[in-house]
């Protein structure tokens, strides 16, 4: 018998996990997650590209159904819901982020294994493991990409097509061959290109949704017979081949069942891109122990890894408050002149003289440590001199949010309730119903709704 390609053991694990194999603390992990994601999900409520895509798949759609589209409080078919529910958790960019992949798991992995779960009337507990092996794949399909991938291709539409593929076909009972045929149906449709924001399009929450529901179709494809490549990854004319110039195969498998990668994943605690972060903690450790104002800082170098470069370099003069959450100067405009970069804060001050003006007085320089520790540490590092003369530098290695310095289960849970209220997608009731209910799962015989 031939051995497995790596891309055919990947699918095999995914397939064949069990929640009762998998640790205690990953599965409190998980719910933590879906908390997390709950809310960046009701935060995209009324989000005009999220509105649009969400009002294009109910036209398609049946107008009722067993799947919860979160922020019409409406039902409809898996694929309909999984579209919409991806779409809404990538606009607030509040979602969770994979260091060393580069990939915001959540908001491709719980919209189609929720929608699915409810369709089917799947436990709580095959949820759970679902969403592990959502995680677990995407995780290890972005690592596999590497990172020149990401330098043209936004991996949680590329990768994330394999992770909602996983999750879908966990929930589906998909044997080890048709999971490996999911995956190569995600894979062939796998997308998701870096040049909309030059333009400050619409594109990223179209590049979730859609990488939610390739996957659901690649999984449902797959447990109706379909067959898709079985070297999607590695073949001669593959993903690695075709969007990549650094792709390892070897990290599609490494130490399946032993490394949990859905724990290292962290949770962002600014409202912006996950690559303004480190600098941003950085500039408010050196204002802090340094007295500062804003108006007392001439300049600030951000250093930072090439990625950093690649996405926020191309917005210099942002032209919405979306495209403001990649502009380095202007998350730390707010940091510095009102202490945050908060949704409120980008909402109501990003086009402000004061923010702006501090915008120009920020660059980015590329940063050999930096670089080096990147993808899987992100260290924030920046010099800041002052309009009298001084100089400071500032570190941090592990920004707000990273498993090392990471959001308890409170502090999740009070930020999934801010989110629910940004855009009254959910009354305080509401949000803490369904935060019981996901911490209910690993007890809950049939996925119902959460916000009903």
């Amino acid at each position: 018998m031939a051995e497995r390609s790596p891309g055919e053991a990947l699918a095999a694990f995914a397939a064949s996990l069990d929640v009762a194999a998998i640790p205690a603390a990953v599965l409190d992990r998980a719910e933590d997650l879906m908390v997390d994601w709950l809310g960046s999900a009701l935060a995209g409520k009324g989000a005009r590209p999220v509105e649009t895509i969400a009002r294009f798949a109910e036209k398609m759609g049946p107008g009722d159904g067993p799947s919860e589209v979160l922020i019409h409080r409406r039902g409809s078919s898996p694929l309909v819901a999984a579209i919409a529910n991806a779409a809404a958790s990538h606009v607030a960019e509040q979602d969770d982020l994979h260091n060393s992949s580069v990939l915001h798991p959540a908001t491709v992995v719980f919209p189609p294994a929720l929608a699915v779960a409810q369709a089917i009337g799947a436990s709580g507990g095959e949820l759970l493991a679902a969403v592990v092996a959502g995680y677990e794949v995407g995780i290890r399909v972005g690592e596999f990409l590497g990172r020149s991938h990401y330098r043209v291709f936004h991996t949680t539409g590329t990768a994330g097509t394999l992770a909602a593929a996983a999750a879908t076909g966990r929930l589906l009972g998909l044997g080890a061959e048709q999971m490996a045929h999911a995956f190569g149906s995600a894979g062939t449709q796998a997308a998701g290109l870096w040049e909309f924001l030059r333009d400050a399009a619409d594109s990223k929450q179209l590049h979730t949704a859609h990488a939610a529901s390739a996957g659901l179709t690649a999984a449902y494809l797959a447990a109706d017979g379909f067959t898709g490549a079985r070297r999607i990854f590695d073949g001669a004319q593959g993903m690695g081949v075709a969007m990549s110039r650094d792709a390892d195969p070897a990290r599609l498998v490494d130490r399946l069942g032993e490394r949990w990668a859905l724990a290292e994943t962290s949770f962002k605690f600014h409202a912006s891109c996950r690559h303004t972060h480190p600098a941003a903690d950085a500039l408010l450790a050196a204002m802090q122990a340094h007295g500062l104002a804003a108006a007392d800082i001439e300049h600030v170098t951000a250093h930072v890894h090439q990625g950093a470069i690649d996405v926020l370099g191309a917005v210099v003069d942002p032209q919405t408050v979306h495209q403001s959450k990649f502009s380095m100067g202007t998350v730390l405009g707010l940091v510095a002149v009102h202490g945050s970069a908060g949704l409120g804060d980008f909402d109501a001050h990003w086009r402000d003289a004061d923010v702006a003006a501090f915008r120009e007085r920020v660059a980015m320089a590329l940063d050999a440590d930096v670089d080096a520790a990147y993808p899987a540490r992100w260290i924030g590092k920046v010099s800041v001199r002052t309009r009298d003369g001084r100089t400071f530098d500032a570190r941090v290695d592990e920004p707000k949010g990273d498993p090392g310095n990471t959001l308890d289960s409170a502090e999740i849970e009070a930020k999934a309730e801010r989110l629910a209220a940004y855009r009254d997608g959910a009354s305080g009731a509401e949000i803490a119903r369904a935060i019981a209910r996901i911490r209910a799962l690993r007890e809950t015989a049939r996925v119902g709704s959460l916000l009903a």
